[in-house]
């Protein structure tokens, strides 16, 4: 017999991949030192960041068909080239002082790496976790949401130490071979294969052909109505958290009246609260289902954004700031496990590539719409409102998607199982 691999070493493959792309949070440790040394501005240099983040959407649209075809082993490696090279190859340009080769080797090729690396492990992961599947992805996107406590003191030590261009050397060589060990041990599973727990019970199988309530090719998936209503409350959810992420520190001096002390301790701790949320609510998803975290996650939304302009303590705006970045991370977190749900796992790496094009936008859109609405109204209170509402438009496609997965699983829409395909 053919010796299975342990689903948990996958699991912690995964997250070792995670871990090293999930540096890119930590970008924000080189920008003054690069700001002092080279007299680039905070926006030149912030916009490698935001060139990789919009390419790790792109690319895992574009590639994930390619992460399904020749499996996570391969793309894991690859992803490791792309990423090192992406971040060795800054610290060429840190040394010729060039901000187009900066933005080519971090945001473009860097961005590669992260794209393929993020989908890779989760697409994984989901079918080697039948029995867990938000557990599962929820671990390796934790990697990805807790790697800048790591990386963030290792790039500000290192730039101390040896320079800028060699910190990005020794990075970018570390992650190339961290990388590309985990990506060694991944590996989809056998055919039929199912965990132990669910081996030989015949009264689990209802119940799990009962969970995906389709098989669907990427091209039929992103035809069908639940797709794009997961894709823009995946976006909604993004837009509004990364635009807070991005003023939480300003926006709670203005609005509680913090002290810049307090305001930076926070920024630390909704590191904690995003990486935490990442596992916490993928792991309720098991129990409760991925519908209902969701409409969970709007709620909290909903009451979190039309507070925020009202309160004056310092404590209770802490909290519903921590909860708003707990439902960010969650959000990254449940959504494969939920695609799982929708559309089954024979091509979960290219839906969940598609369905990233969602972060890649609002990556832009939410620090841009804060910006412009700041900028004519010199407040955080109309930007507030209107996170809000549109969590209140998240809400309501949260229970429209919900009455088209009671179709789906009468048999009455989207019944087509998907026949094997022929290469």
């Amino acid at each position: 017999m053919e010796k299975v691999k342990n689903r948990w070493l996958i699991a912690l493959s995964g997250v070792g991949i995670h871990i090293c792309i999930g540096s890119a949070y930590a970008w924000s440790v080189f920008t003054n030192p690069m700001a002092d040394a080279y007299g680039w501005s905070t926006s030149q240099i912030s916009l490698a960041f935001s060139i990789a983040i919009f390419l790790l959407g792109f690319s895992a649209a574009f590639l994930g068909t390619f992460v399904e075809k020749r499996g996570p082993r391969v793309s894991g490696m690859l992803a490791a080239v792309f990423f090192g090279i992406g971040v060795m190859g800054t610290g060429l340009a840190t040394s010729f002082e060039s901000l187009t080769l900066m933005y080519l080797f971090y945001g473009v090729i860097g961005g590669i790496g992260l794209g393929i690396g993020y989908i890779a492990p989760v697409s994984t992961l989901v079918k080697w976790f039948p029995d867990h599947r938000g557990l599962a992805t929820g671990l390796a996107i934790m990697g990805f949401g807790f790697a800048s406590l790591i990386s963030g003191p290792a790039g500000e030590a290192l730039v101390s130490s040896v320079g800028i261009s060699n910190a990005f050397y020794i990075l970018g060589a570390s992650y190339l071979i961290i990388m590309f060990a985990a990506s060694q041990y991944l590996a989809p599973p056998p055919e039929g294969w199912k965990p132990k727990g669910m081996q030989d019970e015949q009264a689990d199988e209802p119940k799990q052909a009962k969970q995906d309530l389709s098989q669907m090719t990427a091209k039929e998936a992103i035809k069908t109505k639940p797709f794009w209503m997961l894709w823009m409350m995946l976006f909604l959810n993004v837009t509004t958290g990364i635009a807070i992420i991005s003023v939480a520190s300003p926006m709670g001096q203005e609005i509680a009246g913090m002290s810049t002390v307090t305001a930076a301790s926070m920024v630390g701790v909704m590191g904690l609260f995003n990486g935490a949320g990442r596992i916490g609510w993928a792991t309720i998803s098991d129990y409760i289902g991925r519908p209902n975290v969701y409409t969970i996650f709007f709620i909290i939304g909903i009451v979190s954004y039309f507070f925020l302009p009202l309160i004056t303590s310092v404590v209770l705006f802490q909290i519903l700031v921590f909860a708003i970045v707990s439902c960010y991370g969650g959000g990254f977190s449940s959504v494969p496990a939920y695609i799982g749900d929708l559309f089954g796992t024979k091509q979960l790496g290219a839906i969940h590539g598609y369905m990233l094009t969602a972060w890649a936008v609002a990556g832009v859109v939410g620090p841009m719409l804060l910006s412009l609405i700041y900028d004519s109204t010199n407040s955080y209170q109309l930007v507030l409102v209107i996170f809000g509402i549109m969590h209140v438009i998240s809400l309501v496609l949260s229970i429209w998607i919900r009455a088209i997965m009671r179709k789906m699983k009468e048999g009455k829409l989207y019944t087509s199982n998907i026949e094997p395909e022929s290469h």
